[in-house]
């Protein structure tokens, strides 16, 4: 991927976005370009024509505490506007994920991940918490807020790029029933979370943090898993 000429304009268009010289309105410019540029990214690689079969592949990525299941479900909300699958194999508070999905699919939900952990990390970093709140309720929710605003971005960038090539949507629905079919055969049996009682008021705050975040990175970081104290 880091050869590719098209993530090399991706990187280009945020080293400007992350200019301190840049206007907001800039910034959120240059993003938008960026995250258009990802998401074709995605289309162009699942209709290449091969020579070799693209079987579906997979990974495991731990994601460490504190709010693990809180940074597992954005993971997941990654993994599934790019036409992945993920399985949570929570044990004792950290969180493993299995990830199932086509070799470009899988790299960008990793990239996107490792820098969406930061930037929420940054972002909770300056919330305030209202003085009668726990922080770890108002840090939860903030999350989901966060988490939500991302996973509608993401899927409108992809439906847009899907549209925007012919005969893509045929291709990329079948490449999506080929992970289903192989997360079934590793997990025959799954259930699914239960749902969760969020106290915190922290949502609305997360959610436009979320709305205004880097939906590319340069590829070249490498994967974090933790950075939300």
């Amino acid at each position: 991927m880091t050869a590719d000429p098209l993530l090399e304009r991706v990187r280009k268009l945020l080293a400007k976005a992350e200019d301190p010289a840049c206007t907001p309105a800039e910034a959120e410019a240059f993003t938008a370009k960026a995250t258009e540029l990802i998401a074709k990214y995605g289309v162009d690689q699942a209709l290449l024509p091969r020579s070799a079969p693209d079987p579906v592949g997979d990974r495991i990525l731990t994601v460490d505490p504190p709010y693990a299941r809180d940074k597992a479900a954005l993971l997941a909300a990654v993994a599934l506007a790019l036409r992945c699958r993920v399985v949570h194999l929570d044990r004792r508070g950290i969180a493993r994920s299995h990830l199932f999905g086509h070799a470009a699919d899988l790299e960008r939900v990793e990239l996107l991940f490792t820098s969406l952990l930061v930037q929420a990390a940054h972002g909770l970093a300056t919330a305030g918490v209202p003085w009668d709140e726990h922080p770890a309720a108002f840090r939860r929710s903030w999350l989901v807020g966060f988490t939500e605003a991302v996973r509608a971005r993401l899927v409108r960038s992809e439906r847009s790029a899907a549209t925007g090539a012919p005969g893509a949507e045929l291709v990329l629905a079948d490449r999506s029933v080929q992970v289903e079919r192989r997360r079934d055969e590793v997990y025959p049996r799954l259930a699914k979370l239960g749902p969760r009682r969020l106290r915190g008021s922290g949502r609305r705050q997360g959610y436009a943090v979320g709305s205004t975040a880097n939906l590319s990175r340069d590829p070249r970081l490498g994967h974090q898993s933790g950075g939300l104290a």
